[in-house]
């Protein structure tokens, strides 16, 4: 099964995280299939960028999102990344 969830990088106490999408085995920072966009809570405000489109796309080809990234779009509804990103 696939889902949707954060993968923790930065440095300790400096968290920066990317919104994967990972197989649900695998590790936390294992090997990902796609980077969907980056989280960043340290920022004030933070920081939350999304590729709304492939989003959509994992979604529906049966990913599913943790509970965390759900939170994330609840909370920051519109959001997305740059063009080129």
């Amino acid at each position: 099964m696939l889902m949707i969830r954060l993968a923790r990088f930065g440095a300790k106490k400096k968290p920066f995280y990317r919104v994967v999408v990972i197989e649900k085995e695998r590790a936390r920072n294992g090997r990902n299939l796609e980077v969907l966009g980056h989280y960043n809570p340290v920022s004030s405000p933070a920081q939350v960028e999304l590729k709304r489109d492939r989003l959509e796309y994992w979604t529906k080809n049966g990913a599913q999102m943790s509970d965390t990234v759900k939170r994330l779009l609840a909370t920051h509804p519109a959001v997305a990344a740059p063009p080129g990103a």
